[in-house]
Order: C-alpha cells, then sequence, then structure tokens
C-alpha cells in the first residue's frame, strides 16, 4: 500500500461551534457555513480526537445525498486516514439512510459512524447541512461523548489530514489511502436483508397486489433507492409508486419532512382523492415517516400504540414485546396499550439516545416519538421504511383498511385527541422570554383551573435513566390536569434560522366517549388558553401556528 504522511494544517480558532448546544448528537448549520474553509475540518477534527477506538477501528461514513454530502465524504476519509482508522465502509453515490447506517455499524462491529445529514431540513446550497455521530451500538452518541466533542472544539487550534485522490463512489470499490482500506459497497443490500428477517414479505405483497394501492413518497432524499427495490422490486408493487425516488442535492425543492404541511402532495391524494389505500412518507435522512389511508391521516402517537396492539402479526415480534417507550411529548395512547398487555412502559426525553440505553439492556422492543419517528431493537435509530413495512403488515393480517384499522383501536383502548402546533423561525430573543416567563409562572399554576380543569403538576420535565441513573432536565414544559389531559412547550434545537417553539395538546377520550371529532375542536380549549398564558400570538406576532400535526 501507498504510505502518505499527514499534513498537519493550522486554523484560526473563532469557536465556530460556540451556539452548538451540549449533547446534541451532531452539528446541524446552514450549508453556506460548512463550506466556510476548515468549518468541517475542525469538528471532524474534534470527533476523531475523542471518538473511542479510532486507532485501528473501522469506521461507516454516508449520508442523505444532499449538497455537500460528497466533498464531506471525501474531507472525513483524508482525516480518518490521518487518525489511524483501518478501514472506512461508505456506500455507492455516498447514499446512506440513517437506520442503514445504524445496521451497519452493528453488523460491521463498527466503533460508530458519521451520517451527514440536517434530518428533515432543507437542502441545497441555501439549505442546511449536518453531520451527525452515532457510537458503536448504532445508536446516537451518548451525551458524554458529544459533550466531550464540544469542548474539544472549543479548543483545537489544528486538524490534520492526508492528502489523497478522490475515491469514485460510482459504484462498488475497493481503495487505499495511505494504510487505511477503503470499502465502497452497496448501501441498500444489507438493510432490505433485515427486513426480509423481520416481515413476511410474500404476505404483504399478496395483499397489496389484491386492489389495495399504495403511494409512497420519498421527497427527492435518502429513502428512494431503498423505496424503489423495496416496494416495487420485493413486494413487486407498480412501477410508479415511489414518487420522488432519485435523491437531489437540493431534494428538488421539496422540503423533506413528512408531514401535512411539506408532503401535501401525497397527502391530497389520500385525503381528497379515491385512488390509493395507503401512502407513507419519509424524511431526509430516512428515519422518520408519515403514515396515511384513505381520507385519514395517522397521527404519529396513535401509530406508536397501533404498532404495539398488533405487534403479534409480525414475525419477528410474534413471541410478544418486552416493553414500549415513549417520549414525554408523545401521547399516552401507547401505555394504554401497554397495561392492557401486561407490558411495562417508558416516558423518556426527546432524543432517541435514550431508548437506546433502554434497548441495549433488553427493557423494551419498541419505541417511538410524536415528532414521526418510531422503531425497535432491530436497529438503534428511529426507522421509517420499517415502520412503512410494519403498517402494511399489520393490515395484511387483520385484511383491513387503514381507517377501519384505527376505529377497531380506539373501540378498544380509547382515543388520545393530540395535536402538536409549531411556531417556526421565530427570534431567539422572542422565543426564549416566552419560555422563560412561562418558567417563573409554572410553580403557581397547581392547583389552578385550566381549560375548565384542576392543574395537578406544573414543571419542566426530568428524567432518571432507569440503566445508568443519569439525570437529564429541563426537557420541556408540562401542564398536566386532573382528567389526564396535558399542554407541553419545548423550544426545539433543529432548526438553523431563529427557534421553533412547539406546543403538544393532549386529550384522552375512553372507548365509550365521543371518538370522532376533529382534534382541532376537540382540543380548542387548551389551544386558547395555552396561547392566553404562555402571551404566544402576542409576543410572537403569529396568528396561527407554522405547521399543525
Amino acid at each position: 500500500m501507498e504510505s502518505l504522511e499527514p499534513n498537519s494544517i493550522k486554523v484560526n480558532h473563532i469557536d465556530p461551534f460556540d451556539d452548538q448546544k451540549p449533547g446534541t448528537s451532531g452539528l446541524r448549520k446552514s450549508t453556506k457555513q460548512f463550506e466556510e474553509p476548515n468549518y468541517l475540518e475542525s469538528f471532524i477534527e474534534a470527533v476523531f480526537r475523542t471518538l473511542p477506538g479510532v486507532k485501528g477501528g473501522t469506521l461507516v461514513v454516508g449520508g442523505d445525498g444532499r449538497y455537500g454530502n460528497r466533498r464531506a465524504i471525501d474531507v472525513i476519509l483524508g482525516m480518518a486516514a490521518a487518525h489511524g482508522l483501518s478501514k472506512v465502509i461508505t456506500t455507492v453515490d455516498g447514499i446512506l439512510s440513517t437506520p442503514a447506517a445504524s445496521n451497519l455499524i452493528r453488523k460491521r462491529k463498527a466503533i460508530g459512524g458519521i451520517i451527514l445529514s440536517a434530518s428533515h431540513n432543507s437542502g441545497g446550497l441555501h439549505g442546511d447541512f449536518g453531520v451527525k455521530i452515532n457510537a458503536a451500538n448504532g445508536g446516537p452518541a451518548s451525551e458524554s461523548l458529544t459533550n466531550a466533542i464540544y469542548n474539544c472544539t472549543k479548543t483545537l487550534d489544528r486538524y490534520i489530514k492526508i492528502d489523497h485522490s478522490q475515491i469514485s463512489l460510482d459504484s462498488i470499490g475497493q481503495y487505499s489511502i495511505g494504510d487505511m482500506e477503503v470499502m465502497v459497497i452497496d448501501g441498500v443490500d444489507e438493510y432490505l436483508s433485515l427486513m426480509q428477517k423481520i416481515f413476511d414479505f410474500d404476505q404483504i405483497s399478496s395483499f397489496i397486489s389484491n386492489e389495495f394501492p399504495i403511494a409512497f413518497d420519498a421527497l427527492n432524499a435518502v429513502t428512494g433507492p431503498y423505496a424503489k427495490r423495496l416496494l416495487e422490486g420485493l413486494l413487486a408493487a407498480p412501477l410508479g409508486t415511489v414518487r420522488n425516488g432519485v435523491p437531489l442535492e437540493d431534494f428538488g425543492g421539496c422540503h423533506p419532512d413528512p408531514n401535512l404541511t411539506y408532503a401535501n402532495e401525497l397527502a391530497d391524494l389520500l385525503l381528497k382523492g379515491d385512488h390509493y389505500a395507503f401512502g407513507a412518507a419519509c424524511d431526509g435522512d430516512g428515519d422518520r415517516n408519515m403514515i396515511l389511508g384513505r381520507g385519514c391521516f395517522i397521527n404519529p402517537s396513535d401509530s406508536l400504540a397501533i404498532l404495539a396492539a398488533n405487534s403479534h402479526l409480525v414475525p419477528a415480534y410474534q413471541n410478544g414485546l418486552s416493553g414500549v417507550a415513549r417520549s414525554m411529548p408523545t401521547s399516552g395512547a401507547v401505555d394504554v396499550v401497554a397495561k392492557q398487555l401486561g407490558i411495562p412502559s417508558y416516558e423518556t426525553p426527546t432524543g432517541w439516545k435514550f431508548f437506546g440505553n433502554l434497548l441495549d439492556a433488553g427493557k423494551i422492543t419498541l419505541c417511538g416519538e410524536e415528532s414521526f419517528g418510531t422503531g425497535s431493537n432491530h436497529v438503534r435509530e428511529k426507522d421509517g421504511l420499517w415502520a412503512v413495512l410494519f403498517w402494511l403488515q399489520i393490515l395484511a393480517g387483520n385484511q383491513i383498511t387503514v381507517a377501519e384499522l384505527v376505529k377497531k383501536h380506539w373501540s378498544r383502548f380509547g382515543r388520545h385527541y393530540y395535536s402538536r402546533h409549531d411556531y417556526e423561525s421565530i427570534s431567539s430573543e422572542v422565543a426564549h422570554n416566552l419560555y422563560d416567563r412561562l418558567i417563573k409562572i409554572l410553580p403557581t399554576l397547581e392547583g389552578q383551573l385550566f381549560a375548565g380543569q384542576k392543574v395537578t403538576k406544573a414543571d419542566n420535565f426530568s428524567y432518571i435513566d432507569p440503566i445508568d441513573s443519569s439525570v437529564t432536565d429541563k426537557q420541556g414544559l408540562r401542564i398536566l390536569l386532573e382528567d389526564r389531559s396535558r399542554v407541553i412547550l419545548r423550544l426545539s434545537g433543529t432548526g438553523t434560522k431563529g427557534a421553533t417553539l412547539r406546543v403538544y395538546l393532549e386529550s384522552y377520550v375512553s372507548s365509550n366517549g365521543d371518538l370522532n371529532q376533529d382534534p382541532q375542536i376537540a382540543l380548542r380549549k387548551y389551544i386558547l388558553d395555552i396561547d392566553s398564558l404562555a402571551e404566544i400570538s402576542q409576543r410572537t406576532c403569529m396568528n396561527s401556528p407554522t405547521v399543525i400535526t
């Protein structure tokens, strides 16, 4: 092998990550910021100085195909060789979904992975870019590791790399950079093999071929190649089932966020048309999902509960679930299912790494977040296409439509009316002033009336991890009411322009109650009272949320 000496490049330290929140699993900024000289390199240097097992280790690298993906892979390869890794596994065209990356890390016994994505944020030169770090278990890096990376970025003043000829990602191949091996593999094969071990493809294929037309929107993001080979190939769905199936650097102008606002073309097909019986979409990096039936949208919280209640129909879960978990803002619908199944249910902070501890310990089998993410113990990330297959499997097992399955579920378990209101791109100062004011008010609310109900608890959610006893606090402002209704507020850190205020509203109705209201009508008193209490419209000058789900 050719032996190349690392070059040491000095940087003028300006702490470019000073507003990156410690504890997050990577870095997400505007594409233009990543284009600045030495910006990407400085963060990757901090990763290689901090990630355990780098010397002689194996690393998985890939991304969602957005603008900057190939350049970033090239940078990482040169720096990985300089830091003494023995092997880097990447993929054809650099395309690798987040759940597929998790599977590769676990299967190839890698020290971790670097996933190049800004998830559901827009792409292109005027969009966003991101670098996400995954650990050896395949899941998002632990808080201790991400804090160490963050602290390293504040002191480093140079990085090292090996200058090398650009590696071709156009096809499968094997290369070397100095003493480091570079494997370019098919990024889809091993993921599809995993799905075939979980689901009964013959049953699903037979079901969708029997007058059950489906539509899938990849939003010109990473899941296109996976979905084409999965749905139109292995499951024999008609050509054209997968829409927007070619990953594009700017996602073709699509905002790759699978919700009713940004995947509106698919939503119109299912909610206003009558041809398709089932629809689904995934986000930029393939870990989120939206599920639709003819004339109906499935709330992500309900989706998790319905999957848990019907899990026995999936071959991989037919022997039962060890437990379930949900993020705190997710509705309690899955808790009701877990109680009837006689299994534990856990409430965690938002962030997949908290599920990872429970999954690694065997405490849970299924988990999910209200932000369109569900997953299981098959990987350590949420998994959009896995969720789509899960839905198709249980529909096939019940020989039922989406709407019929949802009504059947509510008639057994009751309904958690639920909605999330997102106020996007608020001035950071306005958002934090609103939030900080509400924190001060919280202690005065207990025992008072809110939306006609007595407040039983008002706090800023904290969590003691049952596995490692670590404490995570300040995870969201909660107003809990005596009838089990809840209102929650959080500031999101996933955007790059201003701040996003998320308001979560939930009200439970038993199976004997009115199960057929529009959620916005059922939740109207909570919507009005939280707007008044938090002064949302007054302070943001927004008459309505940017996105309602």
